[in-house]
């Protein structure tokens, strides 16, 4: 796999200037989003495209737990990565499965494992509204396999000093502007490939 930083700049714009632009703020939104601060975030992770070698079709959606990012495959070769932030140990899910449905600005409604372990969840246990402090973010992505909800979602976070880490509760977190991103490139029953432990006991983050 080789994975250029970027597309080549324009003479009128650096580097900075670009990633400044993808990670701008986004006032349009329903809940208008600030820019990414990006001052702590390895820029390893930042949203890039290039060469990508694999077997999976174009438009399939593979996350790769161990590198912790995920790329959306395209044409001829290559595809678009983004950084996130994945479960920690014990909260993963690997497998195969489709994205069954999208959502903007999502409700999140903490499964009863989770309130049984952080009583402090208790008020959400009907859902919680959406807006910038919602654990899913801007955009969730819900993930089934065997026409079944496997409570794994891939979704928004303003924080990013999590991307890059195993920080949440079995979820895959991207900085809010990628996961807009990749919400207007998939379609609903887009296929998806989860990487890492099969094994271990998934629960929504």
């Amino acid at each position: 796999m080789s994975m250029p930083a970027i597309a080549a700049p324009t003479r009128q714009e650096n580097e900075s200037e670009i990633y400044a632009k993808m990670y701008g703020a986004m006032p349009n939104e329903k809940f208008p989003i600030p820019a990414a601060d990006l001052r702590g975030l390895d820029p390893a992770y930042y949203r890039r495209i290039g060469e990508y070698k694999t077997d999976e079709r174009p438009g399939t959606v593979i996350v790769d737990t161990e590198q912790k990012v995920t790329f959306l495959v395209l044409p001829e070769g290559k595809a678009i990565r983004y950084g996130v932030g994945i479960g920690r140990a014990g909260f993963g899910w690997a497998g195969r499965g489709i994205i069954q449905f999208k959502r903007a600005w999502p409700t999140w409604t903490p499964p009863s494992e989770m309130i049984e372990r952080q009583p402090e969840l208790e008020p959400y246990r009907n859902g919680m509204a959406p807006g910038l402090d919602n654990p899913l973010g801007a955009r969730a992505l819900y993930i089934f396999q065997n026409g079944r909800d496997t409570l794994y979602r891939l979704h928004g976070t303003s924080d990013p000093m999590s991307i890059g880490k195993a920080v949440s509760s079995g979820c895959v977190r991207f900085l809010n502007q990628d996961i807009i991103d990749l919400y207007n490139r998939v379609p609903d029953r887009t296929p998806i490939l989860v990487t890492g432990d099969a094994s271990a006991v998934h629960v929504h983050s």
